[in-house]
């Protein structure tokens, strides 16, 4: 084992031992996202406060043994991870790598974890005004609130020869728009005059050909 590096844990033990980094706990219920005003959805996101996971940079310590599977269910030597707590928690420190990859990370341990698509999905939308002076508003599985725009792209992939939608949420980390979201949002993108997209915060995301 590597200096610095901790013995195989579970999750549970996992979070005890991360908790002095991650003032997240406990955990507020997630809000209903059709009842906030634009002035509330700013205010939690400022109030979410996420560890600095950028400026640690730990020993490597190999494999989590967790998953986050296609659907967004995250998994622990097979068995999903039931407690929403719990993968809120586990979010908070996840970093993507300069070579793709996907770790857990605190301030003295970086373990492997397995991402079948996106980290996050997402699950909500909350629109707000037309045209340029548009706002989307996006809740995800992990209770995160982003709102499109110049720092949070939305692009449109094709995979398997279906389209795939995208959120950018954090630092390369990217939400899948589930698809009774993608539905609410392929609507707004055809109502849009010439090639299909969206506007978002003074963004347009185009979402189909021109």
């Amino acid at each position: 084992m590597r200096p610095g590096c901790w013995a195989p844990h579970p999750p549970d033990l996992y979070a005890a031992r991360a908790r002095p980094y991650l003032p997240v706990m406990p955990m507020e219920p997630l809000p209903d996202l059709a009842t906030l005003s634009l002035q509330e959805i700013a205010a939690l996101a400022e109030a979410r406060r996420l560890p600095p996971v950028e400026q640690w940079h730990p020993a490597h310590c190999g494999d989590s043994e967790m998953r986050i599977a296609r659907d967004g269910t995250w998994y622990h030597q097979g068995t999903p991870i039931t407690r929403p707590a719990m993968v809120r928690l586990f979010s908070t420190i996840l970093r993507r790598e300069p070579d793709g990859g996907h770790v857990l990370v605190t301030p003295v341990e970086k373990l492997s974890i397995a991402v079948e698509d996106a980290p996050f999905i997402a699950v909500a939308m909350k629109a707000e005004g037309e045209g340029r002076d548009a706002h989307l508003v996006f809740q995800l599985n992990t209770g995160d609130i982003v709102t499109a725009g110049p720092d949070h792209a939305l692009r449109l992939a094709t995979v398997d020869g279906e389209p795939r939608p995208y959120l950018h949420v954090r630092r390369g980390l990217e939400a899948l728009i589930g698809r009774a979201v993608y539905y609410e949002l392929a609507e707004r993108a055809l109502a849009e005059p010439g090639r299909p997209g969206v506007w978002s915060d003074g963004v347009f995301f185009p979402l189909g050909e021109a």
